[in-house]
Order: C-alpha cells, then sequence, then structure tokens
C-alpha cells in the first residue's frame, strides 16, 4: 500500500508538473540547454530592441504618414469627378461597409498604394524581382525588421506536414527551422495544413505574395525566443490546438511539446517582428498574441473578420517584465464579426494608428496593470447597442486607479456613437505632439488608407 501511495504521489507530481509547465514555458515540456540559450538569447534582444522613448517612434510613424499625405494632396487635384466623389461618400460620410469592392480589382492606371508602408514597394512592377525591398519598408516600433534579407530564396514547394521530427524538404515546416536566414517564398498557391505548431527560428520572411496561400484547418505559428521574422501576405484562418509532441524547433534540435493554444501567430519572447497584409479568422484562441516581453512589433495592413478574442498583449497582470513591450498596430481593417480585443493590453506601449474600426460586440480597446495606449486616426464605427458604444474597457482596476494611465485619444473619428474614455494626464498627449505628427483629421482617409488590408492578389509584371 505504501508503494501504491508513492506511485501515485509521484504520478500526481507529475501531472501537475506538466500541467504547470506550459504557463511557465509556453509548452516547452523539456527546458533543456537548447532552450535555456534560446531564452537567454532573447532577453538580450528584448533590452536591444526597447526604446526608452517610444515617442521618437511615434512621431517617426506620424511623420511618414504626413509626408504621404501631402503626396496625396496633389494627386488628387489630377482624380477625376467620379472618384472625388466616391470617395467623398466613402470616407467623410462614414460608409460602414466591411467589404473593400475594388481591393485587386485594377486593371490598369496608376499605382493604388494607398499608405506610406505600401507606397514603399507596391508600385514596383517588378516587385517579384526585387522581392527583398519589403524588407526596408516596415514603419513603427517594427520598423528595421528586415528579415530573410541577408540570405537566400527558399521555395516552398510541397504543403503537406507530415513528419514532425524530419520535416521534409520543401516544406514549410522545412524552410523555418534552418538556422541560416531565409527569404521564403511559395511555388504556387495551396493550403498547408499544420498537425502541429510552426516553431519559427531568426531571421526569415515568409512571403506570400503571387500566391493564394492559406495556413487552415491545424495549428498555428509560433515564434518563440526568436527574432527579426517578417510574415506577409498569408491567410490564416481555423487554426486548432496542437496535440504537442516530439516536434523539431531547429536543424540540430527537436523536443517534447505540450499542446499549444490554437493562436493563429503567437509571439512569445520575440523581438524585431513585423507582420503585414495577413487574411486572419476563426482561430480556436487569439488571432495574434504578444506576451513574454515581446517587443518592436508592427502589425500592418491587416484584414481581422469573425473572430472572438482578436489581439492579445501581455498574458499576465504579474509579469512586469512586459513593460518593454512596444507595439504599433496600423493600416488595419477590423471587420465582420470581432467581439474583443483589438488589442487588449498589459504594461506595454501601444501606438494604435489610422485603423478602421467597423465591427465589435463588446469593445475595441481594452486593457489592464496601466498600459499606455495611443490611438491617432482611427475611425470607430459603435455597433448598434446602446450598452457597447464605449471604445475601451479597463479590467481589474477601479477609476481611482485607471484615472492615471495614459489611454489618449489624437484626432480619432467616433460613428454612431462611438465614444473613448481617456485617462492619464490631461497634457499627456503634447509629448507625443510636434510638427510631425498627423494632420488634424486624418481618420477622415481611413477608408482609403486601409482599403487594401488583408492578403494581395499581386500579379507578376504589374503594380502589386
Amino acid at each position: 500500500m505504501a508503494a501504491s501511495n508513492g506511485s501515485f504521489s509521484l504520478f500526481f507530481f507529475f501531472l501537475s508538473f506538466v500541467v504547470i509547465i506550459p504557463t511557465l514555458q509556453a509548452h516547452i515540456a523539456e527546458y533543456d540547454d537548447y532552450w535555456k540559450q534560446r531564452e537567454m538569447e532573447a532577453k538580450e534582444h528584448t533590452e536591444k530592441a526597447y526604446n526608452p522613448n517610444p515617442e521618437e517612434v511615434t512621431q517617426h510613424f506620424n511623420h511618414h504618414v504626413a509626408r504621404y499625405k501631402s503626396v496625396r494632396l496633389l494627386i488628387a487635384i489630377f482624380q477625376t469627378t467620379i472618384f472625388f466623389f466616391f470617395f467623398v461618400e466613402l470616407t467623410l460620410m462614414g460608409f460602414n461597409s466591411t467589404r473593400r469592392n475594388l481591393r485587386g480589382k485594377r486593371k490598369g492606371g496608376p499605382c493604388e498604394a494607398t499608405n506610406p508602408i505600401d507606397q514603399c514597394w507596391r508600385c514596383d512592377p517588378n516587385w517579384a524581382r526585387n522581392r527583398k525591398r519589403l524588407a526596408d519598408c516596415a514603419l513603427g516600433f517594427g520598423r528595421g525588421t528586415i528579415g530573410g534579407k541577408n540570405g537566400r530564396f527558399y521555395v516552398v514547394t510541397d504543403p503537406s506536414d507530415n513528419d514532425m521530427v524530419n520535416p521534409k524538404p520543401g516544406t514549410l515546416r522545412h524552410a523555418v527551422i534552418q538556422k541560416r536566414p531565409l527569404w521564403i517564398v511559395f511555388k504556387g498557391s495551396m493550403i498547408i495544413k499544420l498537425n502541429q505548431e510552426l516553431i519559427m527560428t531568426s531571421d526569415k520572411t515568409i512571403d506570400a505574395r503571387g500566391a493564394n496561400v492559406h495556413v487552415a484547418y491545424g495549428a498555428g505559428i509560433t515564434i518563440q525566443f526568436a527574432r527579426n521574422i517578417i510574415i506577409h501576405g498569408l491567410h490564416i484562418h481555423d487554426i486548432v490546438q496542437g496535440s504537442g509532441g516530439m516536434i523539431r524547433d531547429a536543424e540540430d534540435h527537436y523536443g517534447y511539446r505540450t499542446r499549444s493554444d490554437g493562436d493563429g501567430i503567437s509571439l512569445f519572447g520575440a523581438t524585431n517582428v513585423w507582420l503585414d497584409h495577413l487574411s486572419m479568422y476563426h482561430c480556436y484562441d487569439g488571432l495574434i498574441d504578444a506576451i513574454q516581453a515581446s517587443t518592436a512589433i508592427t502589425i500592418s495592413n491587416c484584414h481581422f473578420t469573425n473572430h472572438n478574442e482578436v489581439m492579445l498583449f501581455g498574458a499576465s497582470d504579474s509579469y512586469s517584465d512586459d513593460q518593454k513591450m512596444q507595439i504599433t498596430v496600423a493600416f488595419t481593417h477590423f471587420g465582420k464579426g470581432l467581439i474583443q480585443r483589438m488589442p487588449r493590453c498589459r504594461w506595454g506601449f501601444i501606438h494604435v494608428v489610422n485603423n478602421d474600426y467597423t465591427h465589435w460586440l463588446m469593445y475595441a480597446i481594452g486593457g489592464s496593470s496601466h498600459p499606455t495606449i495611443i490611438s491617432q486616426g482611427n475611425r470607430f464605427v459603435a455597433p448598434a447597442n446602446s450598452a457597447a458604444k464605449e471604445v475601451t474597457k479597463r479590467d481589474y482596476a477601479p477609476p481611482e486607479v485607471w484615472k492615471s494611465w495614459n489611454w489618449r485619444s489624437e484626432g480619432d473619428l467616433m460613428v454612431d456613437g462611438a465614444f473613448f474614455t481617456q485617462s492619464g494626464d490631461p497634457n499627456a498627449s503634447k509629448k507625443y505632439a510636434g510638427n510631425n505628427m498627423i494632420y488634424p483629421k486624418p481618420a477622415h482617409m481611413v477608408s482609403m488608407l486601409t482599403r487594401h488590408a488583408g492578403s494581395l492578389d499581386c500579379i507578376r509584371g504589374r503594380p502589386c
């Protein structure tokens, strides 16, 4: 009986250990020397990527937007009367459709890049031969992220994902575990059903331009203790939890993983990440989660639909290292079927700029643990429910506490009764003011700025 009790106690301890580990180490069941080294390197890169003056980054971003708008003003003089009145009706009158009917329909005429990130590369008809030009285009906190620019091209030819320990050459899993920089492209359109989470190594670009690539109906993408990653042009949807097991996470290492959460993209201790032109919906957990001091991140030109908890930035009110988290969300369309967390923030500094919020059911932007949230030039279209008109939601703190949090709204357009409850120093916004700020009424241009949000239909030989 004593031996039996001892065995039971040992089993219970092991079970408890397995349950606790995913929380502490994000599904790494065996936290060996390899992962300890990656964690140590990730912390070093977090310190390097963290900007003690985040307002400099917001001003740099706003400078590019202001310069772009000056050019657009001159171009508008030469546009046709029909287009002019269409644009006025679409933007100034608060057009509330989530459809981007003209996206991908252009057959000729001038380049239709509608924001400064896209203008950096989309007007080049030879974009397919100059793919790595994209690496010079990130703005916001993720600027300087070059992904696999300094590496060779890797062509994914096989959509299968059958061997987790020895992935087949030509598959996406084989590409992302290589330890050298790579610019990963796709031979053609494909649906990739991941049997387990796809664990990326540093210095990679996943570039789906020119192909219709879906990561769907399986597990999602994990960027854990990795840096310098660009993911561009994917459709990511219908993501489920992975069951876990032995999974290769580098050319020279594999280990046992517990069940994955079911996020579309999960950032854990990641730095210098740029997620651009993604179409995402219907994942088991979040569309994008960034936790454990992930920083230097830009999420831009994305189209999110049909999901509950869209984005989580910071997973724990007790994890104070997330104060180093700095994220830009820009030119993104939050579309039909969304409920909450666009994003939900803890601790860090979040710049939410020139996004179009056309749908939410509970709230748009929320948080706890005194994050700084600077909202500039967004359009917020409130739902019909009178109890859900407020853009913002604070958690786990009474008003006497959250009133000191700097949540500021600058030039946002509120539609259908939407309102943003500001807090913090009434003059705090001046800290981010200056000649490089966006125009006084930038939100009137949001429909145009986000017109091409989501994965693009790029054709070789034409501007994308």
